[in-house]
């Protein structure tokens, strides 16, 4: 037996190995850390298991039967984060590049059905050259395995993605179809086609910086959910960002200890400026809000006149969904819109609370939103909070003007508590756009066409430019004092942790994708 034992331990240590040293200074010598190193700065101290570290490939073409490496580029298995099970897959780059062989693709989907079968959260930490050219369809057909369960596990376990090193070809699709995806910042890039792909058929000269690095996904594409300097803050925000998740769609995530004090919060009374068209950070009125400290942004270089989130409230994980009137004055456009739309159906797969904050004046206007489908695109968010089932709060701060007041969790579609602070406007547009249609007549005929304007925007800002006339009607609950917004959220929030509410019986909708 201590033979035995000896050899085990000596293929222990082979695999420990990797692609040897040579290949693990290189790596380091890049900023980057290992696939071992990544999972140990990940999972909790000595939570890791893995799984399939003798596993080899089976290809003999080209030469790779000379070429046997053990666990075949992919370190897969489970552990704990904060004492919580997770599973974990972690391409080496170190050997033959994190290509992906058929047997690689093997090593995934066995955590991936694992990860389903006991209702944990899968991770993957994606550094690859993309597909084993040398195993030809066999490396196609094991992406594929990969997509068809990243989809069959959307919306029952939560899916998280790090691209620590190169993503292309066919193997951005498996993270593209997670739940968030991160990247860190100048040792990471994502791409389709390559530079030299791109050089050839458009004749454009692009860097696989410009072309698909961290900051061009988080800013342009949207791709990227959060971005980190390094890949220890990388793995750290993975953490952080489980923290607020249940394990899978059949749990609610976990309360932190609280107890529900005075909660008064006098400087949101300060925020909203006197002036209506002034902007104001829309960040203050959440961490004004919400517990100290907890809020994590996602999304929060991309489409930023809405934010959105995940925070606690008096220790319960809520998402939040935020006009920004620092930015495009907070209009909804084609951006945001599938900005919000996506974080607002995860929040809704996994029973986490929707807060919505809204100041918001309308829609963008323009050719350039109308064909991009700002109709189309608006209305994935309409459908996604009229879709979600979960418990859903609004508070508006300022503006709620036309069908963007609609849409933003409305009273009219589900929407089950809703508050305005007296700073309201509810609306079907502003005072000066709504005047001039309704009293063009008087306007034009007027002695002193200024003075008349005037008169009739204050007329129609007393009567209108308030919470008042919705909150005759129902459509708002409470007119609340600023200060007073932190109670009424943790007890309106407490109040509905029981809510049930079914959608009609059907296969699923037809999102208008």
């Amino acid at each position: 037996m201590k033979d035995k034992l000896n050899r085990l331990r000596d293929l222990q240590g082979e695999a420990f190995e990797g692609g040897g040293e040579k290949r693990i200074n290189k790596q380091h010598e890049k900023g980057k850390l290992t696939a071992r190193e990544r999972i140990h700065f990940l999972l909790d101290e000595g939570s890791f298991e893995e799984i399939g570290m003798f596993v080899t490939h089976r290809t003999t073409d080209f030469g790779m039967d000379r070429q046997k490496i053990y666990g075949d580029g992919v370190i897969t298995g489970y552990g704990s984060i904060d004492g919580r099970l997770v599973y974990v897959f972690a391409q080496d780059f170190t050997v033959f590049g994190g290509s992906l062989s058929e047997t690689h693709a093997e090593k995934i989907c066995k955590v991936m059905d694992m990860a389903m079968r006991t209702g944990a959260p899968l991770i993957g930490l994606n550094d690859s050259g993309g597909a084993r050219i040398q195993e030809g369809v066999s490396s196609l057909g094991g992406y594929a395995d990969i997509f068809y369960r990243n989809v069959r596990a959307s919306g029952v376990i939560p899916q998280i993605s790090a691209v620590m090193g190169p993503c292309a070809g066919g193997a951005v699709y498996s993270p593209a179809m997670t739940d968030f995806i991160l990247m860190v910042e100048d040792t990471s890039y994502m791409f389709v086609t390559g530079p030299n792909v791109v050089k050839t058929v458009t004749n454009e000269e692009v860097t696989s910086e410009a072309l698909g690095g961290a900051m061009t996904h988080a800013s342009k594409s949207g791709v990227t959910h959060l971005t980190a300097p390094n890949d220890i803050e990388c793995l750290a925000m993975i953490r952080q960002l489980l923290s607020f998740m249940p394990q899978n769609c059949e749990e609610k995530p976990s309360d932190l200890p609280y107890t529900i004090g005075e909660e008064i919060r006098p400087a949101l009374g300060s925020i909203i400026p006197d002036n209506p068209n002034q902007p104001y950070d829309m960040r203050d009125v959440i961490q004004g809000i919400m517990d100290d400290t907890s809020f994590m942004e996602i999304h929060p270089y991309y489409a930023d006149n809405i934010v959105v989130g995940f925070a606690r409230l008096g220790g319960r994980s809520i998402g939040i969904v935020a006009n920004q009137p620092m930015s495009l004055a907070g209009v909804l456009d084609v951006n945001s819109s599938k900005k919000a739309a996506r974080f607002v159906r995860f929040c809704d797969s996994f029973n986490i609370p929707l807060l919505v904050l809204v100041d918001v004046p309308g829609f963008l206007p323009g050719t350039d939103q109308e064909w991009n489908a700002i109709i189309t695109n608006g209305a994935k968010l309409l459908y996604a909070f009229s879709e979600a089932t979960v418990p859903r709060i609004t508070l508006i701060t300022r503006k709620a003007y036309g069908g963007a007041y609609d849409v933003m969790n409305s009273k009219h579609i589900g929407a089950d508590l809703n508050f305005a602070w007296p700073s309201a406007e509810i609306a079907v547009m502003g005072a000066k756009g709504a005047i001039e249609i309704i009293f063009k007549k008087e306007i034009d005929e007027a002695d002193d066409r200024e003075q008349k304007l005037k008169e009739m925007e204050e007329e129609y800002n007393s009567t209108f430019a308030n919470p008042y006339k919705a909150a005759n009607r129902g459509f708002i609950d409470e007119v609340i004092d600023p200060k007073d917004s932190r109670r009424k959220l943790i007890k309106g929030f407490k109040m509905l942790e029981h809510k049930v509410d079914k959608l009609p019986a059907k296969k699923h909708g037809n999102i208008p994708l």
